[in-house]
């Protein structure tokens, strides 16, 4: 019998939040685990433009954020994975605790966004707190690393919801 039985899969349609569906569908796969996936929109980084935001109606956001979610578990399905969908809106390190906790998963799944010093501490990464959080298990997928000489900007947008979740 399987150490893990319930998966959740952290997925918000970046290529880190990609590799972390395919891996996390593989392993669900060997493992005939029940899978979840979530999709949360950063309320945060929203909150940071707020001028601009402050004119885009809320349902607008739940949409994308619905969107990405959808596109994440048809990707699953390609893959014969059957998964059950989940969106938020708020902190992913609140969000993916609260999830993980209310769907008794024994794994979380997530994405790790490379980022060099500037960005991190331009965009207050706090790495490790979602460890800190939850008490079961979490596997952060590792992408192709892209060409060293490009720094990754702190930039938040819709796509990088799991990237503040990200950890290692």
């Amino acid at each position: 019998m399987s150490a893990f039985k319930r998966i959740l899969l952290c997925y918000d349609g970046t290529r880190e939040g990609q590799h972390a569906l395919a891996d996390g569908a593989r392993l669900a796969q060997e493992l005939a685990a029940q899978v979840h996936v979530l999709s949360v929109i950063n309320s945060s980084a929203w909150a940071q433009g707020a001028d601009i935001t402050s004119a885009i109606p809320i349902d607008i956001v739940g949409d994308s954020v619905k969107s990405v979610l959808e596109e994440g578990l048809q990707k699953l399905a390609a893959k014969d994975v059957h998964a059950t969908g989940h969106f938020a809106i708020g902190d992913p390190l609140d969000q993916i605790p609260h999830f993980a906790k209310e769907l008794n998963v024994d794994l979380i799944v997530v994405g790790h966004h490379r980022a060099g010093r500037l960005a991190r501490w331009w965009g207050g990464r706090t790495d490790g707190l979602l460890l800190d959080r939850v008490s079961c298990s979490v596997l952060i997928t590792m992408g192709p690393e892209l060409d060293s000489n490009v720094e990754t900007s702190g930039a938040t947008n819709v796509g990088q919801t799991t990237a503040s979740a990200e950890h290692s």
